[in-house]
């Protein structure tokens, strides 16, 4: 499967909707902001940087300040892609 398309994708395009699903949820911003920082190493200031700058996922994951070393563990699909297979490091 090509996966070039996901990585084309804008992070500021798509993070609204990771809101949105985190609220019907029952989570909040915060909660899923504080997983982005422990995901990638982007603080608040870094974090929206990014979003500000319409970067798109390779460029947003390739600029990571330290991408968490546990991060072969996630397991699942995310839009019809298997997370697993994406390479991000």
């Amino acid at each position: 499967m090509d996966y070039s398309r996901v990585f084309k994708m804008s992070f500021a395009g798509v993070y609204p909707h990771y809101l949105s699903k985190a609220e019907k949820k029952g989570k909040t911003k915060n909660d899923v902001d504080t997983i982005i920082y422990w995901l990638t190493g982007y603080d608040q200031e870094s974090l929206e940087k990014q979003i500000t700058k319409r970067v798109d996922f390779e460029t947003f994951f390739a600029e990571a300040p330290a991408m968490h070393p546990n991060t072969t563990k996630i397991k699942g699909l995310i839009c019809g892609y298997r997370v697993e297979r994406l390479k991000i490091n």
